[in-house]
């Protein structure tokens, strides 16, 4: 059923009508990234990045063809207590300055279904690069309701460990790997 339904977008919705890849911006009201790990085995900590920018190049005939470049500011994490997100950015972490940034820059889309791929691309955080890979989903593609003009939703995720990025601090203690969950809507581009 969900895979007749994306058929259906994609033949109904006026971004599949040529075969060119369009441009679109991140929404970035309603684009957030939810991080989570494990505090020495008694508790879940979380964490989000929200009201951040990027830029997808979608191409529904091809969706291999597409790209996804999205940037932040390490500083703006989110994790619901100040003097925690404040320890994140000192030195035993981040040891973050106002204008680092988090990058994500896809290199290759490896499309496993008909609303699935596999999205590998290179991460930039805390200085140090790696090639990372999410798996995505595209949760819709059509006319925005309220907007009425083209609009895409996808939902993501991967695993990262944090000393890859020289973030390491207290591991294994405090869980050096990381889930990331990735929820994010694009408007096309004017």
């Amino acid at each position: 059923m969900k895979t007749m339904l994306f058929a259906g977008l994609l033949a109904a919705a006026p971004i599949a009508a040529t075969a060119a890849p369009e441009a679109y911006s991140l929404d970035s009201s309603h684009s957030q990234i939810v991080f989570q790990y494990n505090h020495l085995g008694y508790s879940t900590g979380f964490g989000m990045y929200s009201g951040f920018s990027g830029d997808i190049s979608f191409d529904a005939e091809d969706p291999a063809a597409s790209t996804v470049e999205v940037s932040f500011p390490v500083n703006s994490m989110i994790t619901g207590w100040e003097p925690r997100t404040e320890h994140f950015m000192s030195g035993d972490f981040f040891d973050a300055n106002d204008d680092e940034m988090v990058t994500f820059t896809s290199t290759a889309i490896n499309v496993t279904g008909e609303d699935t791929a596999e999205i590998t691309g290179d991460l930039t955080l805390n200085g140090v690069t790696n090639s990372v890979v999410l798996d995505a989903t595209l949760t819709q593609a059509g006319e925005h309701p309220m907007e009425g003009k083209p609009w895409l939703g996808f939902f993501a995720t991967t695993t990262l460990l944090r000393s890859d990025y020289n973030v390491g601090a207290f591991a294994p203690y405090v869980s050096d790997e990381v889930e990331v969950q990735i929820s994010i809507e694009a408007m096309k581009a004017e």
